[in-house]
């Protein structure tokens, strides 16, 4: 069984690279699903997610992250990307604060997106 979720993880991997994010949803939901603490796999998934721009699945996914590691710093940063795309970046401010801390990297704290539109 370790071996399935090897080849499932190596196959998530290889359609990340590759920019073909629905297919790296596929092949890593079921290893999340059956080892949801493996942090590393459910941050794939979860940049998988942000980058098919389903932004509510990879929220959920980060929380769990964050839960469960809260020093995980890019689990922060993709929290506040996700948050300032889903128009929350009052929210977003917290997470890229915290990135930028456990970092040292002050230019975190900037968003990527400059203009905000009501």
């Amino acid at each position: 069984m370790e071996d399935m979720r090897a080849l499932s993880y190596g196959l998530g991997q290889q359609y990340f690279d590759e920019r073909d994010y629905r297919g790296a949803i596929r092949a890593l939901l079921p290893i999340v699903e059956e080892t949801p603490e493996d942090v590393g796999t459910r941050l794939l998934l979860a940049r998988a997610y942000f980058h098919s721009a389903s932004l509510k699945p990879a929220e959920e996914h980060l929380l769990v992250i964050l839960d469960r590691d809260p020093t995980e710093a890019y689990a922060h940063l993709l929290m506040a990307r996700t948050l300032e795309r889903l128009s929350r970046g009052d929210e977003a401010i917290k997470h890229r604060r915290i990135a930028a801390a456990l970092t040292g990297d002050d230019s975190l704290l900037a968003s990527q997106s400059h203009s905000t539109k009501n």
